[in-house]
């Protein structure tokens, strides 16, 4: 395996949909829309923001956390969780994932040496194990769009507020969680500055100055980032933090065909990341008009599920502008079908943006974790196998144990040899000490190694991936196929990751004709395709329809409560079943009077 773990994706990526259908970028569902008419933060927003603010730290002052910096600070905990079975051996994680998902969710993360919270709430710290996911991502991500002509680059992280308000529509629906430089050092500013929540108005002021000619088109450029937005609803790490880092990607083009064709480009390598990378499976789609960005034309989406709570959750999106941008701009270029002489109206280019956040991480660890902690895809895992010596006791002396470590370091070099992220383990614990400490960060595959191993020229491997005392993931390999055996281990296991996510996520996505059975199955933690009208009244309906009562949340863990409640749609896949007959089939929801458009998959989201 290589050492990247990801010079084996890309060649084989999923073919491309035959048709364009989505609309949106990555953690903007779900914004508050509280922006005045004119674009700036009107008055009762305002209000409401700070309010919201003060509830938030008022809550923290209160709260019985243990102090920032230790691995367990702001861990909510589960009495029933504290359980121990056969099944389930709290380890480490005394709070079981299907009795308090949040709460393992976090203990997983801070365990599993992820992150540490920061003392701003709402912005966490990403250590070298999680940030090497995102470096993994970002090295495969990087060669792709390199070979579409894409280009990286920096833009400065301050805004002003005159430039900001130049694209009122766009900006309105970051309005409230936009955070504000008002002085520098003792002075107040004469004018405040804003730090970017994303970057158009940023950019495309500068687009507009190097976009003279069609010659220059297209441009295409893309920046690896941090955004701000004070969010206030519930953050939870990598899903929904005030800082967090992603890319953002911004071109230019001539023509729509051009532009239509890039976005189905990068949505396929959104996919791949999460297919190829993560073990994640994803639907491909386009989202409604309701939720596609504001400001674009259309918006294509790759939607996930998370199974424990049966919600579906915003992969990455990748969105046609259309001209919109390049008119509030004047991004323009002449004609090149002009004759010599010939006066033509200049032409509005077709803009693209799209975008991927270290969300990516948090729907990895929600998938594939257990109550044991971390379970990584070996294609990402920092550390992909750690070597553990056994076997040795009391009696054992000083020369055959260092005669032991020295062949186990022999082992280590041949595993890197072959391009796979090995260490040994010679820390004075006790081997079930060290086995637990590695099931808990999640390395994908562990060797032990002692004098019976040492005498029979073999090691015990032991994937993460399947745990129990049936033995069903353990297995001897000789030392003589290590260099081969390992790379080829860890291969199956990546796919067999993803395969086991897929057919989860295959059996909770129902097909729904009758809205009798609409919410059941949400409530049965399903994301359900229906026969839709693609309305905006209609989407804000079941919305409505399909909300839980405060009797049904009632006992329910916060993080239950936190997403929306009622469904929503989260895109119009690509992939589109028979059985919806434009101007016939009758849309799911009974209280609407149109005919269903498409096959649409809605669901409670994060």
């Amino acid at each position: 395996m290589a050492s990247t773990g990801a010079d084996k994706i890309g060649e084989d990526a999923q073919a491309k949909p035959e048709s364009i259908t989505t609309n949106a970028l990555p953690d903007r569902s779900d914004v508050p829309d509280e922006a005045g008419a004119n674009g700036e933060l009107s008055k009762n927003a305002a209000k409401k923001a700070a309010k919201r603010d003060k509830q938030a730290a008022d809550k923290a002052s209160k709260s019985k956390d243990k102090p920032i910096g230790t691995a367990e600070a702001k861990l909510p905990t589960s009495k029933a969780a504290k359980k121990k079975t056969e099944d389930t051996p709290l380890i480490g994680i005394d709070v079981a994932k299907e009795d308090d998902f949040s709460g393992w969710y976090q203990q997983v993360l801070t365990k599993g040496d992820m992150l540490d919270y920061y003392d701003v709430s709402g912005c966490y710290i990403l250590k070298p194990a999680s940030y090497f996911i995102w470096e993994q991502v970002q090295e495969w991500f990087n060669i792709q769009i390199k070979k579409m002509g894409v280009k990286n680059c920096a833009f400065p992280l301050f805004v002003s507020e005159d430039v900001l308000n130049r694209e009122k529509a766009h900006i309105e629906g970051f309005a409230a969680e936009v955070a504000w430089v008002t002085h520098a050092g003792k002075t107040k500013l004469d004018k405040k500055i804003a730090i970017r929540p994303t970057s158009e108005t940023v950019m495309y002021p500068y687009y507009a100055k190097w976009i003279r000619s069609h010659r220059d088109l297209p441009l295409k450029l893309n920046q690896w980032n941090s955004v701000v937005r004070w969010e206030f609803k519930n953050p939870q790490p990598f899903l929904r933090t005030r800082e967090f880092l992603w890319q953002e990607g911004h071109t230019a083009h001539l023509t729509e065909t051009e532009a239509d064709k890039e976005v189905l480009g990068i949505l396929e390598h959104y996919a791949a990341v999460y297919e190829q990378l993560l073990a994640v499976p994803v639907i491909r789609g386009r989202k409604t008009e309701k939720e596609k960005f504001a400001g674009g034309l259309y918006t294509t989406t790759v939607e996930g599920y998370i199974p424990s709570t049966g919600r579906g959750i915003q992969g990455a999106t990748s969105h046609c502008l259309g001209q919109n941008f390049s008119k509030m701009f004047g991004i323009t270029v002449e004609d090149p079908s002009a004759q010599p002489g010939e006066k033509k109206d200049p032409l509005f280019v077709w803009q693209n943006s799209w975008g991927l956040s270290t969300r990516v991480i948090g729907v990895m660890v929600m998938i594939h974790g257990d109550n044991r902690g971390l379970v990584l895809p070996p294609r990402v895992a920092e550390l992909q196998t750690i070597i553990v010596p056994v076997g040795i006791t009391k009696s054992t002396t000083s020369d055959e144990r260092e005669g032991l470590y020295k062949e186990i370091e022999g082992l280590v070099e041949i595993l890197r040899a072959a391009g796979v992220r090995a260490e040994a383990d010679f820390r004075e614990k006790p081997p079930g000490w060290k086995f637990n400490d590695w099931e808990q960060r999640g390395v994908p595959l562990r060797l032990e190694f002692g004098t019976k191993e040492s005498r029979g020229h073999f090691v015990t491997a032991s994937r993460r991936d399947i745990v129990g005392k049936d033995g069903k993931g353990k297995s001897e390999m000789p030392i003589t196929e290590l260099k081969t055996g390992v790379p080829a281990l860890l291969e199956t296991m990546q796919k067999e990751l993803y395969d086991r996510a897929d057919e989860k996520f295959k059996s909770h996505v129902k097909k729904i004709t009758s809205w009798n059975d609409f919410v059941p199955a949400l409530n049965d933690k399903n994301v359900c395709l229906i026969a839709h009208c693609l309305t905006e009244q209609c989407e804000d309906e079941i919305k409505e329809m399909s909300a839980r009562t405060a009797e049904e949340q009632s006992g329910e863990a916060q993080d239950a409560k936190a997403p929306s409640m009622g469904a929503k749609s989260l895109c119009i896949p690509f992939d589109q079943p028979d059985g919806v007959e434009e101007g016939v089939t009758k849309c799911t929801n009974p209280n609407c009077m149109n005919r269903a458009e498409k096959w649409c998959l809605f669901g409670r989201s994060y």
